[in-house]
C-alpha cells in the first residue's frame, strides 16, 4: 500500500468551541516496531472528544495541533517489525485513549498493535468504526462490572445512546430481562428495537415506578450511562445487594448507597478485550445505529451537533478520501 507523506486531519490549535476544530494538513505518523498504521475509513465521535476540545486533557501536556478522536476503523497500511497478528490489507478497528501519536480524526493513525483488532464478522468498516469505544464499554459493563446472568433483571439507563444501544443487546445475549430508558419517543422506539423488554422515556416517565412494575421483588442490576434524579430514584428499586455500574465520566456521578454495590469502571482495550467483544458482536448479530455521518471537513459541524444533544446511537466521521 502506497503511503503519502501528508494527510488531512481535523485538529485544534488551541482549546475552545467547536469552530476551533479545522482541517489541517499534517505528516502521516511514523510507526515503531510494535505499532500499526491504519488508513482510516471511519472515526467515532463521542462526548469525551468535546471535553478534550474544550480544555480537559487526560494525560500529560497537549501538543498542538491536537488531532481529536479515540477510535475508528480502516485498513492496515503498515505494520511494525514485531507485530504478528496483523498484516497490510487487514480490515481492523481500534480504540486508543490519549493516543500518543495523534487521534483518529485523520486519514491515518498510528496505534499500538495490541489496541487493534480485526473487525467483527457481520460489520462493515463504518459500523465497526462506530463501536470500538462504546462496544468495549458496553460489554465490560455488562460482563465485568455487573456480571449479568441469565434470568436477571437489568436497567440500562441512557439506553438510546452509543453505549446503551449496544449494552441492551449484550444484556439480552446473557439472558437478562432488560428495562431501558430512551430519550424522547424516538429514543423509546430505538431501545425497543435493540431488544429491551420494557422501554420508557428516561426524561418524562417515572423510572422508579416502571422499575417496580418490571421487577416487583427488586431489580438485580443497573448500568447507568447518564446520571441525575431519575437514576437516583431508580436505585430505590434495586434489591438489597443489587449492583449499580457506571463508566467513569458520567455526570452527575451516582451517589453511593448502603446495601448497593456501586461499581465505577473504564472501558479498556487490548487483545483479549477485543476478542471478547468480537465474540459478543458476532453472537448477538449486533445492530449499530448510526445517528449521523459527517465528512472529515465537517468535524466542527459534528461537534456542534454533539453539543445539541439527543443523539440516538453513535455519530461518526468519514475519514477516508472520497
Amino acid at each position: 500500500m502506497q503511503i503519502p507523506h501528508t494527510m488531512e486531519a481535523a485538529a485544534i490549535d488551541h482549546f475552545g468551541p467547536p469552530e476551533m476544530l479545522t482541517l489541517h494538513v499534517l505528516p502521516v505518523p511514523a510507526i515503531d516496531a510494535t505499532e500499526v498504521l491504519i488508513a482510516l475509513d471511519t472515526s467515532g465521535i463521542g462526548p469525551w472528544d468535546a471535553d478534550i476540545r474544550e480544555g480537559w486533557h487526560p494525560v500529560g501536556k497537549p501538543h498542538f495541533p491536537l488531532v481529536l478522536g479515540v477510535d475508528g476503523a480502516g485498513t492496515v497500511a503498515a505494520v511494525g517489525s514485531r507485530v504478528r497478528r496483523l498484516k497490510v490489507g487487514d480490515k481492523v478497528y481500534s480504540y486508543s485513549w490519549a493516543n500518543p501519536k495523534g487521534g483518529f480524526y485523520a486519514e491515518y493513525v498510528a496505534v499500538a498493535g495490541e489496541k487493534v483488532a480485526h473487525i467483527p464478522k457481520g460489520l462493515d468498516l463504518e459500523h465497526a468504526g462506530a463501536i470500538a469505544t462504546t462496544g468495549l464499554t458496553a460489554v465490560q459493563g455488562i460482563d465485568d462490572a455487573l456480571h449479568v446472568k441469565k434470568g436477571e433483571s437489568v436497567i440500562v439507563h441512557g439506553g438510546s445512546g452509543g453505549v446503551g444501544t449496544l449494552a441492551i443487546q449484550f444484556a439480552k445475549l446473557r439472558g437478562a430481562r432488560v428495562l431501558a430508558t430512551g430519550s424522547g419517543l424516538e429514543g423509546v422506539e430505538l431501545v425497543r428495537e435493540m431488544g429491551a423488554d420494557v422501554a420508557i422515556d428516561g426524561k418524562h416517565d417515572d423510572l422508579k415506578e416502571a422499575a417496580r412494575r418490571f421487577a416487583p421483588d427488586g431489580v438485580d442490576a443497573i448500568l447507568a450511562l447518564v446520571g441525575g434524579d431519575a437514576l437516583e430514584s431508580a436505585v430505590d428499586a434495586l434489591r438489597r445487594d443489587g449492583r449499580l455500574a457506571y463508566p467513569n465520566g458520567i455526570e452527575p456521578e451516582p451517589q453511593k448507597r448502603r446495601g448497593v454495590k456501586v461499581i465505577p469502571y473504564d472501558g479498556k482495550s487490548g487483545v483479549r478485550e477485543f476478542e471478547r467483544l468480537n465474540r459478543a458482536v458476532e453472537a448477538v448479530k449486533l445492530k449499530v445505529p448510526i445517528a449521523e455521518a459527517f465528512p472529515l471537513v465537517n468535524a466542527a459541524k459534528a461537534h456542534q451537533r454533539l453539543a445539541e444533544g439527543h443523539i440516538l446511537g453513535k455519530m461518526v466521521l468519514r475519514t477516508h478520501r472520497s
